[in-house]
């Protein structure tokens, strides 16, 4: 029997937020590290809570992998088109007279 699926919305409880927040942390980082020694490769992985504090994990030395992820060239188009379409929704957004700060706060 497997486990129950649970439903992916926010959790109203801050208890349990916190608690599930630090698990599910701690549970990200051990698949980065396990695919990281599995497949040979470079994982940086940067997690901020809701309190703003900073939480990493880096199977090399972080700052080297961040200078390797801005200096690939493949990262300009998709920055580009992802600043595209954050504008194009934002422009709709106003349009209709959302209360844009309420929107990207849920």
């Amino acid at each position: 029997m497997g486990r129950k699926k649970i439903q992916i919305t926010r959790i109203m409880d801050e208890r349990n937020r916190q608690v599930t927040f630090t698990k599910r942390k701690f549970g990200l980082m051990k698949k980065a590290y396990e695919l990281s020694v599995l497949c040979d490769c470079e994982i940086a992985l940067i997690i901020f809570n809701s309190s703003n504090k900073l939480f990493q994990y880096a199977s090399t030395d972080m700052d080297k992998v961040l200078l390797k992820y801005t200096d690939y060239e493949g990262n300009i188009a998709f920055l580009l088109r992802e600043l595209g379409a954050g504008k194009a929704t934002l422009s709709e957004l106003l349009s209709t007279g959302c209360d844009v700060g309420k929107f990207y706060r849920q």
